[in-house]
């Protein structure tokens, strides 16, 4: 059974089918996507939605859908990364805010839960987290995590020559997170 998480301010919760709307408006935003190739169409959205559930639905966990007061606000979670980069396997965080929600802290929040249900609850050694270059407030928040930066990698899934495909790579282990815990 996947985890309910709970903050001062946010529930996070496994997504369902009716968070399709909400979850096409965040991932067809092009503010909220603009460190991402592009904005996802309502039909990637939604093929975006099943994959986190089959994630869930294997693992027990993945990126939760993140409410304040009964609001989609955004995702953050966690998720086994699907392809092979010198650092895999690992477990990512990632989030995505969105835009009328950015700024108020809930990334963060939601993301100190999750790193607390990774490393308390599922037992994980690490988790990693990544993001281009030029998405300064990501990883910023990465390093208010307490994650560390662990150089860069080109990402498999663009080509070469794609704007994007340098990352920068940030990890925290369990035994470096005296200052995470869950919100």
């Amino acid at each position: 059974m996947a985890a309910i998480l709970h903050t001062n301010r946010l529930v996070l919760r496994p997504p369902v089918a009716a968070d399709g709307p909400a979850l096409a408006a965040i991932n067809g935003d092009a503010a909220v996507m603009r460190h991402f190739p592009k904005p996802l169409d309502v039909t990637e959205s939604e093929a975006f939605r099943e994959r986190i559930a089959r994630h869930f639905a294997e693992h027990g966990y993945g990126f939760w859908v993140v409410e304040r007061q009964g609001a989609v606000v955004g995702l953050v979670g966690l998720l086994n990364i699907p392809w092979t980069a010198w650092f895999t396997p690992a477990v990512e965080i990632g989030w995505r805010i969105a835009a009328a929600h950015q700024r108020q802290g809930y990334a963060e929040e939601a993301a100190r839960a999750a790193l607390a249900h990774g490393f308390d609850v599922l037992g994980l050694d690490e988790i990693v987290a990544f993001t281009i270059p030029a998405n300064a407030p990501s990883w910023a928040l990465m390093e208010k995590l307490g994650m560390a930066r662990d150089g860069g990698f080109d990402h498999p899934n663009l080509p070469e020559g794609h704007p994007m495909r340098r990352h920068l790579l940030y990890r925290l282990r369990a035994g470096e997170r005296n200052s995470v815990r869950a919100a």
